[in-house]
């Protein structure tokens, strides 16, 4: 786990974006842990954001895209704070382009806010990929706009099967898409997180209940 990855889970728990406990899922399984990106909410969290999503962006994907693009709603904020971090990080001005949900007949009209997609390398910007809907819309308004989703960053790989397979959404997304996922942090590192830290409280009784999460809808990646 590279220091950055470490930050993050930290920073989750600070910001009461990772919780464990007992939580249903939208999928009715019942989950020890909870990620909640909605919990970033202020102008410190998205600031240290940038940093995280860049870091991602620069290790995975270098210079491989001209635009980020971020499917409404959470999205919007992400890919404008990952692009803040590349501009200060890595001194790299990307454009931002994002969708809205509701079709606008008045104005400049259309799906599209932001950077035109049109020729462009797209790099979409998410918080986890849970059933792939989100991305199959974004793919063709991305497509419909003529653009080209190269590659997808979130921040967290819940390395969970879906409902229908027994590949985890994100692996269902990439043999569909034939593009690459990275995420700023996995299961493998909230898991190695806490081995790490047997001073955290009840680290021990989150290690077990993930195991056997994992045991029931876990996957390798």
């Amino acid at each position: 786990m590279k220091p950055y990855q470490r930050d993050f889970i930290q920073f989750s728990l600070e910001s009461g974006v990772l919780k464990f406990g007992e939580f249903t899922l939208k999928s009715g399984r019942i989950s020890p842990y909870f990620f909640n990106a909605g919990m970033f909410k202020d102008g410190n969290a998205f600031y240290k954001l940038s940093s995280f999503y860049s870091d991602t962006i620069a290790e995975h994907f270098e210079d491989q895209y001209d635009v980020l693009f971020g499917p409404a709603y959470k999205g919007i904020s992400l890919a404008t704070s990952a692009s803040i971090g590349l501009q200060l990080k890595y001194q790299r001005n990307v454009p931002v382009s994002f969708n809205r949900k509701e079709l606008k007949d008045h104005g400049e009209g259309g799906k599209i806010i932001g950077s035109p997609l049109a020729n462009q390398r797209v790099l979409l910007v998410d918080d986890v990929i849970t059933a792939g809907s989100t991305i199959r819309e974004s793919a063709e308004l991305i497509n419909a706009a003529q653009g080209k989703l190269i590659g997808i960053v979130i921040a967290l790989n819940r390395q969970e099967k879906g409902l229908t397979s027994e590949l985890s959404a994100i692996q269902e997304v990439e043999k569909e898409f034939g593009l690459q996922v990275t995420s700023i942090i996995s299961l493998d590192n909230l898991t190695e997180f806490l081995a790490s830290n047997k001073g955290f409280p009840d680290a021990e009784k989150y290690i077990r209940e993930i195991t056997d999460y994992r045991a029931r809808y876990g996957t390798a990646n």
